[in-house]
């Protein structure tokens, strides 16, 4: 198998221990493990719960404790439509393992996390592109996705809400999806990792796999969750598909860590006020990113609906590579390129980590766009 190189996670191992204002990053605001005992208000009996765990292997679908909060983020799931990864990019790549095959039909929209065309074309699948387009706000054309999928598509990838715009499909777009999907008997595999943090209501989309008995979701506790150390993450299907991915992950890993199983389930416990700080940094912060855009007229985007990264569209005449390495060697600042996503002139933007940060950081980029003005 040969396959292409991860351009954003390759970029983000070469800079993001080393930059002074980390821009990139994707996840709110990390907790530290102090800072989630004292948000479930068990600060001993949780270390008292780690106190007695065993370092032994854990049960190999994750505990039951844990897949039933899992399950609590859904509509109409059960623990029996839970299994539990190593972070949703384990999540994800299981999905791809399990269905896709040589000649098998793809259809991924795009831009997108890139696990999601690269791993299926590794395995010799006809990959088609669904381009997200600027002026549409990033949404997917629904009729184009229709034309796309055949009696012979096996598998449409959606991201939702999409790394790296933030553009959130609705219920409605949802539910057009299932359908077109539906005609065809294909899977649709919603990588819904950003779920959580909606700018509006109570930061929760629908999910795919409440609204479609062949819909598949992933997620972790890496974004929403602020519990990217942890690497633990989910798939959420039908329990037929879950059995294939079992066979699968005999072969990768036996269990997650006991540990990890134990945090995330005390978190899950007290998912209320994690993501009401989740929602209270996500919206601060990206007003914040709205009014440097706004004051700018060589900055534009379109104003994330969710999640925790927004594309800008710069308009200096250099290619995104060398305008975020040129920005990280003039002012420290961490951007992601866009050409990471096959968009030139775009650089990703994680605006849900420290404010201040973010706000030292967008100083610094105004300054870095004035100077490339002046060249």
């Amino acid at each position: 198998m040969k396959i292409r190189e991860f351009a954003v996670e390759q970029w983000m191992n070469e800079y993001e221990e080393t930059c002074r204002y980390n821009l990139a990053e994707t996840c709110v605001r990390s907790l530290t493990t102090g800072e989630l005992l004292d948000l479930s208000g068990r600060r001993e009996e949780v270390l008292a719960e780690l106190d007695a765990t065993p370092l032994t292997y854990g049960p190999i679908p994750g505990s039951l404790r844990l897949r039933r909060l899992v399950a609590g983020l859904y509509a109409a799931q059960r623990p029996e439509n839970v299994l539990i990864t190593h972070g949703a990019i384990g999540a994800n790549a299981l999905v791809h393992a399990t269905l896709v095959d040589p000649g098998d039909h793809v259809v991924a929209v795009v831009p997108t996390y890139q696990q999601h065309y690269s791993i299926p074309g590794s395995y010799g699948a006809c990959v088609d592109h669904l381009p997200l387009r600027e002026e549409n706000g990033w949404l997917p054309d629904l009729d184009e996705l229709d034309s796309l999928v055949t009696s012979g598509t096996k598998l449409i990838a959606v991201n939702n809400p999409n790394n790296p715009t933030g553009a959130l499909i609705d219920e409605t777009g949802l539910d057009r999806i299932a359908k077109i999907a539906e005609r065809a008997g294909a899977w649709v595999l919603c990588d819904e990792v950003y779920r959580g943090v909606d700018q509006d209501g109570n930061g929760f989309t629908t999910s795919i796999a409440d609204l479609y008995e062949r819909g598949i979701s992933t997620g972790s506790m890496s974004k929403a969750f602020s519990l990217a150390g942890l690497r633990l993450g989910w798939i959420v299907g039908p329990t037929g598909l879950l059995r294939a991915v079992a066979t699968h992950r005999d072969y990768t890993t036996i269990s997650v860590g006991r540990l990890d199983d134990l945090l995330a389930c005390v978190a899950l416990e007290n998912k209320e006020a994690i993501l009401a700080r989740s929602r209270h940094i996500t919206r601060t912060n990206l007003a914040i990113l709205d009014e440097w855009v706004s004051s700018r007229d060589d900055v534009s985007y379109v104003k994330p609906a969710s999640g925790t990264t927004a594309l800008l569209r710069y308009h200096a005449p250099i290619g995104s590579y060398e305008f975020c390495t040129r920005l990280l060697e003039h002012a420290g600042v961490m951007f992601t390129p866009g050409a990471a996503f096959d968009i030139e002139h775009t650089a990703r933007i994680g605006f849900a980590d420290d404010t201040q940060t973010l706000r030292s950081g967008l100083h610094l980029v105004g300054k870095y766009l004035d100077q490339l003005a002046r060249e």
